[in-house]
């Protein structure tokens, strides 16, 4: 995995990608990750995650995740 990472940053660089934009891609991509595997249930991804539910409550409205993991009914 540590390959794998060492080579997804050096291409990023190549292409100049921001770390601000890496990072808020990662984070956003993981927390989805994280509600999927727990069904949307948002307090246990915070707990999961290391994070308050409020924050993680607002990083969901921010990367517009609000839908992610909820089975429909």
């Amino acid at each position: 995995m540590k390959d794998q990472l060492e080579s997804l940053v050096g291409l990023m660089v190549e292409r100049g990608i921001l770390l601000e934009e890496a990072v808020t891609e990662f984070e956003k991509k993981f927390i989805r990750r994280v509600l999927e595997k727990l069904n949307g249930n948002q307090s246990r991804a915070a707990k999961i995650l290391g994070m308050h539910r409020n924050t993680l409550s607002r990083k969901i409205g921010e990367y517009k995740l609000d839908h992610v993991g909820r089975k429909h009914r």
